[in-house]
């Protein structure tokens, strides 16, 4: 199974910001006991290199990418950690670019159809939508797919348990993002049951 196939198959994807490299491993096997084997490492904090390292060598069963990627030293970085996959959330050609070449799947934010084109003419077909919420959510993204066919978005912001089900089961949504599966606070807490509870919910949400 391919990335992205990995992607559609745990529903969320969940966005992680670790303030410590102790609970990257935790918080990764909270996820797979929840159905969610993927999941987004942010480099919004300095522990975010180290805690894909963490998780690539001892919780191999996980897909551990990186987000919140700004530059390509950031991409280089986490690609030599073990990231599997990068998500931007914006478009960055050089990132993509060498994503591309370097056979790494990568999700680049794209809101307007300007971006979107730079995005297909580099060969990829599956985007970030965000912040969903303020750029127009499903109605954005389903008038984008009119023009744009066989895209595919992963929309963040704003995506939750209450909605996630309308998101999920519109067929131009490949996944979604989200960090209420695992909010900062509850990984912080060690409250990883309750991480593991919530990805349960959300796919139960999403699929039933």
């Amino acid at each position: 199974m391919d990335i992205l196939s990995i992607l559609r198959d745990s529903v969320v994807v969940p966005v992680v910001v670790l303030d410590k490299v102790a609970d990257a491993v935790p918080t990764a096997k909270a996820l797979i006991e929840g159905g969610v084997k993927v999941m987004e490492i942010t480099f919004r904090t300095a522990t975010a290199a180290d805690s894909i390292e963490s998780v690539a060598k001892e919780c191999p069963e996980m897909l551990v990418g990186a987000g919140t990627i700004l530059n390509l030293e950031q991409c280089k970085l986490a690609v030599s950690k073990g990231a599997k996959f990068i998500v931007s959330p914006g478009f960055d050609a050089e990132v993509v670019a060498w994503c591309v070449e370097n056979n790494i799947a990568v999700v680049p934010g794209c809101v307007t159809p300007t971006e979107i084109m730079a995005a297909l003419k580099l060969g990829l077909r599956v985007v970030k939508f965000f912040p969903a919420n303020v750029y127009g959510g499903l109605n954005a993204m389903k008038n984008l797919s009119a023009p744009f066919v066989g895209v595919k978005f992963i929309p963040t912001g704003g995506v939750n348990a209450e909605n996630i089900k309308e998101y999920f089961t519109s067929p131009f949504i490949q996944a979604v993002g989200g960090s209420w599966v695992c909010t900062k606070a509850d990984i912080a807490n060690g409250e990883f049951e309750k991480i593991t509870k919530l990805c349960k919910e959300a796919r139960n949400a999403a699929l039933n």
